[in-house]
């Protein structure tokens, strides 16, 4: 479908009939005295007149003009080409991940179905790059903790990245203790600077908090003041003992206050059920978004401008050939 970004541009296309009412220019002067002017009367077949004033009309250089007037006018208007609809379809839920990094999360106690073992990152990251892959229209980041908290991928609709992100991520590299709640605080920052109204959060973590600044219980205060939903995973052992110790009450507690929820993982099936979980407890809300595809033509009325100008010149040039010829031949 062609349309014109400045239809009203065209308006313009009168102006030379309206120069045209206007009255000519005209200078009366008295011409330069030549001995051989009988001469010329004869080879331009003119008749001298007092005053008089000829000028060279020519039908196809007047067209030409004319034509040239057109082709600038339209290309003013900026001519455009629009392609047929397309609608994409673009969910309005920002999904954050916070994995913890602890010393701990390098315990092999989790099984592959072909039998063979891997420690507890490495099948949070299997599970993880499942959900993005299905995920694919959702925004999501990834938070590392440790000892502190840190950001590894902001919001973001590249999957791709997020999932590089998330494979450079390494056992200690955040540290060997556990500060989730500094990783909510984080996470609440975050969602203060998005604008969606969907805001979940997931927590993966084997080990309870060990120094935050903020306590878990209060950083989930202000989280649900946010309408963030934290869903908790632990993927520790419950039985464990120690500073390493899962406290299993205080997430049950946070996602209680967000109205979110607690999950227990302890094989990778459970991982991957967890998950289904979620996703069925937060369904992603859609929004269709609709345009046309625009392309310029304007390049095409001032090619043919300036292909009408060479014309243009090349018919005065012939016609000065012409009348030059007929002259030599008398």
């Amino acid at each position: 479908m062609l349309e014109l970004a400045h239809p009203w541009v065209l308006v313009l296309l009168g102006l030379p009939l309206l120069m045209r009412l206007l009255p000519a220019y005209r200078e009366s002067r008295d011409s330069v005295k030549v001995p051989f002017f009988d001469k010329l009367l004869e080879l331009s077949e003119q008749r001298p007149e007092s005053g008089a004033m000829i000028l060279s009309r020519d039908r196809a250089q007047r067209f030409l003009v004319g034509l040239m007037w057109l082709c600038l006018v339209l290309a003013a208007s900026k001519p455009q080409w629009l392609g047929p609809p397309i609608e994409q379809q673009k969910s309005g839920r920002d999904l954050m991940l916070a994995v913890d990094l602890s010393g701990s999360m390098a315990t092999r106690d989790f099984t592959l179905p072909e039998g063979a073992a891997i420690d507890r990152l490495q099948a949070v990251k299997r599970v993880l790059r499942e959900l993005a892959d299905q995920r694919k229209s959702d925004r999501l980041g990834l938070i590392v903790f440790g000892s502190a908290a840190y950001l590894q991928a902001p919001f973001t609709d590249d999957h791709l990245v997020w999932m590089q992100l998330l494979a450079q991520t390494e056992i200690g590299m955040a540290g060997q203790s556990t500060v989730f709640g500094d990783a909510i605080g984080l996470a609440i920052k975050l969602f203060r600077e998005s604008a969606s109204d969907q805001r979940v959060l997931i927590i993966l973590t084997d080990g309870n908090d060990t120094g935050s600044t903020v306590p878990p219980v209060e950083a989930a205060r202000v989280a649900a003041a946010y309408g963030i939903h934290i869903y908790t995973i632990a993927i520790g052992d419950p039985a464990t003992v120690g500073e390493e110790a899962l406290d299993g009450a205080t997430l049950e507690r946070v996602a209680e206050l967000t109205r979110g929820r607690t999950f227990q993982a302890l094989d990778q099936r459970q991982l991957q059920q967890a998950y289904r979980t979620i996703d069925e407890l937060e369904p992603a809300v859609y929004e269709t978004i609709s345009f046309r595809p625009r392309r310029d033509l304007h390049w095409v009325p001032v090619a043919l401008a300036l292909l009408l100008y060479t014309v243009y010149h090349a018919l005065g040039t012939w016609r000065v050939w012409r009348r030059w010829r007929s002259a030599r031949a008398a």
